[in-house]
């Protein structure tokens, strides 16, 4: 059962379910009861076996604006979590729920996106960029530190340590073609064309098989950060061991040897 939203909007469309941000009246800025309803949304992926992929766009002409800075200026909507740092830390575990949630995240980034929204995008999976998009640690500008909501971990390992120090120094936009020539996102289309540039890289994720395409972002996003190539080593042969004993890994072969589409049950 579809849970109901104020600040998002989810719609399923088969395995796949396409994330909103709904404040386009504030550039989908986040609010604190948008950082709960996204606490409850990701919560819920766990153990949600339909959900295959998520695609995560604003509505309105902006991804995100980051922070909505009237309600932090009058300091409302305090949060009730966040390990003894109030939003600052209840915002900040959204984040790491994005990277735990098994399936792969596809943002669509249009306008801006920017410090808190900027993170939303790092976060994800794959990134496609509208021409209008607008990237920025924004929080330097408004005398915090650039490194925020992750922003410092996602950021040098997408595109190096040296545009890093740039864009978190200065608090500089990064436009879409930079962001293409940099590899900070995978193609930059018109921004009325960004649903359809998703469809590729749904229909190829679909492809894989669902057990495969969770233990892959797992085990990516795990070797990042491995402490060597034996680890690496280790949970790829335990990844391809789990999967190599499943049905559908005997569909996959048949389907690829029969040149058809794969019909999947998952797990």
């Amino acid at each position: 059962m579809q849970h109901s939203y104020e600040t998002l909007t989810v719609e399923t469309r088969g395995p796949v379910q396409w994330l909103t941000l709904n404040r386009p009246g504030s550039l989908n800025a986040i609010t604190t009861q948008m950082v709960a309803e996204l606490h409850h949304y990701f919560d819920t992926l766990y153990q949600d076996r339909d959900c295959r992929i998520i695609v995560m766009r604003g509505a309105g002409r902006a991804f995100c604006a980051g922070r909505d800075i009237k309600e932090a200026a009058d300091h409302s909507g305090s949060a009730p979590f966040g390990g003894g740092f109030g939003l600052q830390g209840y915002l900040a575990e959204v984040y790491s729920r994005m990277r735990r949630c098994p399936q792969p995240i596809i943002a669509l980034v249009q306008g801006a996106a920017c410090g808190g929204g900027f993170a939303f995008a790092l976060a994800s999976d794959i990134r496609i960029a509208g021409e209008s998009a607008r990237m920025n640690a924004a929080f330097i500008r408004l005398g915090l530190s650039a490194c925020d909501m992750g922003v410092s971990y996602f950021l040098p390992r997408l595109v190096g340590a040296s545009l890093a120090s740039e864009l978190l120094l200065t608090g500089r936009f990064i436009t879409a073609r930079r962001a293409l020539a940099t590899g900070l996102v995978s193609e930059v289309v018109p921004d009325d064309a960004l649903i359809e540039a998703a469809e590729p890289y749904i229909q190829d994720m679909l492809r894989a098989t669902p057990m495969g395409l969770r233990l892959t972002k797992d085990c990516l996003n795990t070797s990042i950060d491995a402490p060597s190539l034996a680890a690496v080593l280790a949970m790829e042969n335990r990844n391809q061991f789990l999967s190599g004993q499943h049905a559908d890994f005997r569909e996959g072969l048949a389907a690829f040897v029969e040149k058809r589409p794969p019909v999947y049950h998952g797990s």
